[in-house]
Protein backbone atom coordinates (compact mmCIF):
# COMPACT_ATOMS: atom_id res chain seq x y z
CA UNK A 1 0.00 0.00 0.00
CA UNK A 2 1.52 3.12 -1.13
CA UNK A 3 1.47 6.38 0.75
CA UNK A 4 1.02 9.79 -0.71
CA UNK A 5 4.21 11.59 -1.28
CA UNK A 6 5.12 13.94 1.47
CA UNK A 7 5.60 17.60 0.79
CA UNK A 8 9.15 18.58 1.32
CA UNK A 9 9.65 20.41 4.52
CA UNK A 10 10.49 24.08 4.25
CA UNK A 11 13.54 25.25 5.90
CA UNK A 12 12.95 26.76 9.28
CA UNK A 13 14.61 29.97 8.36
CA UNK A 14 12.51 30.55 5.25
CA UNK A 15 9.57 32.88 5.67
CA UNK A 16 6.17 31.53 4.96
CA UNK A 17 4.96 31.94 1.42
CA UNK A 18 2.11 34.41 0.90
CA UNK A 19 -1.26 33.10 0.06
CA UNK A 20 -3.43 34.19 -2.82
CA UNK A 21 -3.50 37.97 -3.15
CA UNK A 22 -6.44 39.70 -1.59
CA UNK A 23 -8.93 41.15 -3.95
CA UNK A 24 -8.49 44.93 -4.38
CA UNK A 25 -11.45 47.11 -3.57
CA UNK A 26 -13.89 47.46 -6.32
CA UNK A 27 -13.15 50.48 -8.55
CA UNK A 28 -14.82 51.69 -11.66
CA UNK A 29 -13.59 49.92 -14.77
CA UNK A 30 -10.86 51.76 -16.55
CA UNK A 31 -10.50 51.96 -20.30
CA UNK A 32 -8.47 49.06 -21.66
CA UNK A 33 -7.21 47.91 -24.97
CA UNK A 34 -9.00 44.53 -24.51
CA UNK A 35 -12.66 44.53 -25.51
CA UNK A 36 -13.71 41.94 -22.94
CA UNK A 37 -13.31 41.87 -19.21
CA UNK A 38 -11.28 39.22 -17.45
CA UNK A 39 -13.26 36.04 -18.05
CA UNK A 40 -12.07 34.50 -14.80
CA UNK A 41 -13.47 37.24 -12.56
CA UNK A 42 -16.85 38.90 -12.51
CA UNK A 43 -17.01 42.48 -13.70
CA UNK A 44 -16.55 44.92 -10.85
CA UNK A 45 -19.47 47.04 -9.76
CA UNK A 46 -18.66 50.75 -10.21
CA UNK A 47 -18.98 53.03 -7.23
CA UNK A 48 -19.79 56.72 -7.35
CA UNK A 49 -17.31 59.17 -5.83
CA UNK A 50 -18.43 60.96 -2.71
CA UNK A 51 -20.60 63.98 -3.55
CA UNK A 52 -18.92 67.41 -3.54
CA UNK A 53 -20.10 70.34 -1.48
CA UNK A 54 -23.70 71.44 -2.10
CA UNK A 55 -24.19 68.45 -4.54
CA UNK A 56 -26.45 65.46 -3.86
CA UNK A 57 -25.11 61.95 -4.31
CA UNK A 58 -25.51 60.57 -7.76
CA UNK A 59 -26.46 57.17 -9.08
CA UNK A 60 -23.68 55.39 -10.93
CA UNK A 61 -24.03 55.84 -14.61
CA UNK A 62 -21.21 53.50 -15.62
CA UNK A 63 -21.55 50.32 -17.67
CA UNK A 64 -23.73 47.56 -16.34
CA UNK A 65 -22.34 44.06 -15.86
CA UNK A 66 -22.29 42.08 -19.02
CA UNK A 67 -22.07 45.09 -21.33
CA UNK A 68 -18.41 45.32 -22.33
CA UNK A 69 -19.03 48.16 -24.84
CA UNK A 70 -20.46 50.69 -22.43
CA UNK A 71 -18.61 53.98 -21.90
CA UNK A 72 -16.87 54.79 -18.64
CA UNK A 73 -19.05 56.49 -16.06
CA UNK A 74 -19.29 60.26 -15.80
CA UNK A 75 -18.72 61.52 -12.29
CA UNK A 76 -20.72 64.34 -10.75
CA UNK A 77 -23.73 66.33 -11.99
CA UNK A 78 -23.47 69.71 -13.82
CA UNK A 79 -22.79 72.72 -11.57
CA UNK A 80 -25.81 74.12 -9.77
CA UNK A 81 -26.93 77.75 -10.40
CA UNK A 82 -26.30 80.18 -7.53
CA UNK A 83 -28.97 80.24 -4.87
CA UNK A 84 -30.93 83.31 -3.75
CA UNK A 85 -28.62 83.93 -0.84
CA UNK A 86 -24.89 84.21 -0.44
CA UNK A 87 -23.09 84.87 -3.70
CA UNK A 88 -26.41 85.74 -5.46
CA UNK A 89 -27.01 88.66 -3.13
CA UNK A 90 -23.44 89.81 -3.58
CA UNK A 91 -23.86 89.60 -7.35
CA UNK A 92 -26.97 91.74 -7.22
CA UNK A 93 -25.14 94.30 -5.09
CA UNK A 94 -22.34 94.48 -7.63
CA UNK A 95 -24.88 94.78 -10.45
CA UNK A 96 -26.67 97.68 -8.75
CA UNK A 97 -23.34 99.38 -8.10
CA UNK A 98 -22.46 99.18 -11.81
CA UNK A 99 -25.91 100.46 -12.82
CA UNK A 100 -25.59 103.35 -10.36
CA UNK A 101 -22.19 104.29 -11.76
CA UNK A 102 -23.55 104.26 -15.31
CA UNK A 103 -26.51 106.46 -14.34
CA UNK A 104 -24.24 108.89 -12.50
CA UNK A 105 -21.90 109.10 -15.49
CA UNK A 106 -24.81 109.76 -17.85
CA UNK A 107 -26.13 112.51 -15.57
CA UNK A 108 -22.69 114.10 -15.38
CA UNK A 109 -22.29 114.00 -19.17
CA UNK A 110 -25.75 115.54 -19.65
CA UNK A 111 -24.88 118.31 -17.20
CA UNK A 112 -21.62 119.06 -18.96
CA UNK A 113 -23.43 119.10 -22.31
CA UNK A 114 -26.11 121.51 -21.06
CA UNK A 115 -23.59 123.79 -19.37
CA UNK A 116 -21.44 123.82 -22.51
CA UNK A 117 -24.45 124.59 -24.70
CA UNK A 118 -25.49 127.44 -22.41
CA UNK A 119 -21.98 128.84 -22.27
CA UNK A 120 -21.69 128.88 -26.07
CA UNK A 121 -25.13 130.42 -26.74
CA UNK A 122 -25.05 133.50 -28.96
CA UNK A 123 -24.78 136.73 -26.96
CA UNK A 124 -26.88 139.05 -29.14
CA UNK A 125 -27.66 141.60 -26.40
CA UNK A 126 -31.22 142.07 -27.64
CA UNK A 127 -30.31 143.35 -31.12
CA UNK A 128 -32.40 142.62 -34.21
CA UNK A 129 -31.37 143.01 -37.83
CA UNK A 130 -34.11 144.95 -39.71
CA UNK A 131 -34.90 144.31 -43.34
CA UNK A 132 -34.46 148.04 -44.07
CA UNK A 133 -31.57 149.41 -42.05
CA UNK A 134 -31.70 152.79 -43.83
CA UNK A 135 -35.07 153.54 -42.25
CA UNK A 136 -33.87 152.54 -38.77
CA UNK A 137 -30.37 154.01 -38.69
CA UNK A 138 -29.69 157.51 -37.41
CA UNK A 139 -27.33 159.73 -39.41
CA UNK A 140 -28.81 163.13 -38.62
CA UNK A 141 -25.40 164.48 -37.56
CA UNK A 142 -24.41 164.57 -41.24
CA UNK A 143 -27.54 166.34 -42.42
CA UNK A 144 -26.42 169.76 -41.28
CA UNK A 145 -23.51 169.50 -43.72
CA UNK A 146 -25.28 167.47 -46.38
CA UNK A 147 -28.75 168.86 -46.51
CA UNK A 148 -29.94 167.16 -49.70
CA UNK A 149 -31.24 163.81 -48.53
CA UNK A 150 -30.84 160.70 -50.62
CA UNK A 151 -34.30 159.84 -51.96
CA UNK A 152 -33.42 156.22 -52.74
CA UNK A 153 -30.77 154.77 -50.41
CA UNK A 154 -29.73 151.18 -51.02
CA UNK A 155 -30.46 148.54 -48.42
CA UNK A 156 -30.28 144.74 -48.14
CA UNK A 157 -30.67 142.06 -45.49
CA UNK A 158 -29.77 138.44 -44.82
CA UNK A 159 -31.43 135.88 -42.55
CA UNK A 160 -29.54 132.65 -41.86
CA UNK A 161 -29.22 130.25 -38.90
CA UNK A 162 -25.58 131.36 -38.56
CA UNK A 163 -25.86 135.07 -39.36
CA UNK A 164 -28.40 137.90 -39.59
CA UNK A 165 -27.17 140.93 -41.52
CA UNK A 166 -28.53 144.35 -42.46
CA UNK A 167 -26.84 146.86 -44.77
CA UNK A 168 -27.51 150.44 -45.86
CA UNK A 169 -25.74 152.73 -48.31
CA UNK A 170 -26.72 156.38 -48.72
CA UNK A 171 -25.27 159.21 -50.81
CA UNK A 172 -24.70 162.62 -49.18
CA UNK A 173 -25.16 165.87 -51.13
CA UNK A 174 -24.52 169.49 -50.37
CA UNK A 175 -26.93 172.14 -51.59
CA UNK A 176 -26.66 172.67 -55.34
CA UNK A 177 -24.75 169.42 -56.02
CA UNK A 178 -25.90 167.27 -58.91
CA UNK A 179 -23.93 164.25 -57.75
CA UNK A 180 -23.04 162.80 -54.39
CA UNK A 181 -20.35 164.64 -52.49
CA UNK A 182 -19.82 161.82 -49.97
CA UNK A 183 -21.07 158.36 -49.12
CA UNK A 184 -22.26 156.74 -45.91
CA UNK A 185 -22.45 152.96 -45.38
CA UNK A 186 -23.81 151.11 -42.34
CA UNK A 187 -23.73 147.39 -41.58
CA UNK A 188 -25.07 145.33 -38.68
CA UNK A 189 -24.13 141.62 -38.20
CA UNK A 190 -25.66 139.26 -35.67
CA UNK A 191 -23.32 136.26 -35.31
CA UNK A 192 -25.47 133.39 -34.05
CA UNK A 193 -23.05 130.46 -34.19
CA UNK A 194 -19.55 131.78 -33.49
CA UNK A 195 -18.09 134.46 -31.25
CA UNK A 196 -16.72 137.25 -33.50
CA UNK A 197 -14.64 138.78 -30.69
CA UNK A 198 -11.13 137.45 -31.48
CA UNK A 199 -11.39 138.12 -35.21
CA UNK A 200 -12.97 141.53 -34.68
CA UNK A 201 -10.12 142.61 -32.43
CA UNK A 202 -7.50 141.23 -34.80
CA UNK A 203 -9.04 143.02 -37.78
CA UNK A 204 -9.71 146.48 -36.41
CA UNK A 205 -7.14 146.92 -33.67
CA UNK A 206 -4.39 146.03 -36.15
CA UNK A 207 -5.98 147.69 -39.17
CA UNK A 208 -3.04 150.07 -39.72
CA UNK A 209 -0.65 147.08 -39.87
CA UNK A 210 -2.37 145.74 -42.98
CA UNK A 211 -3.49 149.08 -44.49
CA UNK A 212 -0.79 151.67 -45.00
CA UNK A 213 -1.61 155.29 -44.21
CA UNK A 214 -4.52 154.68 -41.81
CA UNK A 215 -4.74 155.76 -38.17
CA UNK A 216 -6.43 153.54 -35.59
CA UNK A 217 -7.55 154.37 -32.07
CA UNK A 218 -9.86 152.78 -29.47
CA UNK A 219 -13.18 154.42 -28.60
CA UNK A 220 -14.59 154.28 -25.08
CA UNK A 221 -18.19 153.81 -23.94
CA UNK A 222 -19.52 152.14 -27.09
CA UNK A 223 -20.24 148.41 -26.87
CA UNK A 224 -17.63 146.00 -25.51
CA UNK A 225 -14.93 147.41 -27.78
CA UNK A 226 -14.77 149.93 -30.60
CA UNK A 227 -12.10 151.31 -32.92
CA UNK A 228 -12.00 154.43 -35.06
CA UNK A 229 -10.07 154.13 -38.35
CA UNK A 230 -9.32 157.33 -40.30
CA UNK A 231 -7.34 158.51 -43.30
CA UNK A 232 -6.93 161.95 -44.90
CA UNK A 233 -4.99 162.34 -48.14
CA UNK A 234 -6.14 165.86 -49.05
CA UNK A 235 -3.32 167.60 -47.18
CA UNK A 236 -5.09 170.95 -47.44
CA UNK A 237 -5.62 170.69 -51.19
CA UNK A 238 -8.75 170.32 -53.29
CA UNK A 239 -7.92 166.72 -54.25
CA UNK A 240 -7.56 163.48 -52.34
CA UNK A 241 -9.93 161.66 -50.05
CA UNK A 242 -11.15 161.58 -46.49
CA UNK A 243 -12.22 158.35 -44.91
CA UNK A 244 -13.45 157.32 -41.45
CA UNK A 245 -14.98 154.13 -40.04
CA UNK A 246 -16.24 153.40 -36.55
CA UNK A 247 -16.30 149.61 -35.84
CA UNK A 248 -18.13 148.35 -32.75
CA UNK A 249 -18.55 144.93 -31.14
CA UNK A 250 -21.23 144.40 -28.52
CA UNK A 251 -21.35 140.74 -27.47
CA UNK A 252 -21.69 138.69 -30.64
CA UNK A 253 -22.99 141.69 -32.58
CA UNK A 254 -20.75 143.78 -34.82
CA UNK A 255 -21.56 147.19 -36.32
CA UNK A 256 -19.71 149.51 -38.69
CA UNK A 257 -20.51 153.03 -39.86
CA UNK A 258 -18.25 154.43 -42.58
CA UNK A 259 -17.88 157.83 -44.26
CA UNK A 260 -15.93 158.49 -47.46
CA UNK A 261 -15.47 161.59 -49.66
CA UNK A 262 -13.40 161.89 -52.82
CA UNK A 263 -12.28 165.30 -54.04
CA UNK A 264 -11.11 166.38 -57.48
CA UNK A 265 -10.64 169.56 -59.42
CA UNK A 266 -13.99 168.86 -61.09
CA UNK A 267 -15.85 168.44 -57.85
CA UNK A 268 -17.78 171.51 -56.72
CA UNK A 269 -17.20 170.60 -53.05
CA UNK A 270 -13.92 172.31 -52.16
CA UNK A 271 -14.44 172.27 -48.40
CA UNK A 272 -15.42 168.83 -47.04
CA UNK A 273 -15.76 168.40 -43.26
CA UNK A 274 -12.59 167.71 -41.28
CA UNK A 275 -11.70 164.25 -39.97
CA UNK A 276 -12.31 165.34 -36.37
CA UNK A 277 -15.83 166.49 -37.22
CA UNK A 278 -16.59 163.33 -39.12
CA UNK A 279 -15.32 161.21 -36.21
CA UNK A 280 -17.62 162.99 -33.74
CA UNK A 281 -20.63 162.54 -36.04
CA UNK A 282 -19.91 158.81 -36.38
CA UNK A 283 -19.76 158.34 -32.62
CA UNK A 284 -23.00 160.21 -31.96
CA UNK A 285 -25.01 158.52 -34.70
CA UNK A 286 -23.63 155.05 -33.87
CA UNK A 287 -24.79 155.30 -30.27
CA UNK A 288 -28.26 156.39 -31.37
CA UNK A 289 -28.53 153.67 -34.03
CA UNK A 290 -27.49 150.85 -31.70
CA UNK A 291 -30.15 151.95 -29.21
CA UNK A 292 -32.77 151.85 -31.96
CA UNK A 293 -31.80 148.39 -33.11
CA UNK A 294 -32.48 146.71 -29.77
CA UNK A 295 -35.84 144.99 -29.35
Amino acid sequence: MSTPPQQPAQPADRPPQPGPPAQPPSVPPQPTAYPYPNPQSPPPVPQSPPPGPFQPPTTPSGPQPGNPYAQPPQYGPPPMPPTAGGSGAAGRAVLWAVVGAIVASAAWAAGVFLIGATASAADLRGYAAPSDLCSRADYTSFKDEYTAADSAPTHSSLKDPALDESYCSASLKKPGSSYADAYLSIQLDLHKKTDPGPEFTATWKNYEDSHTGYDVGPVEDIGDEAYLVTRDTTSGTSSGSRYATLAVRDGWVTYTMSYSAYLSSYDPDKDPPKIDEISDWLKTDTRNTLDRLKD
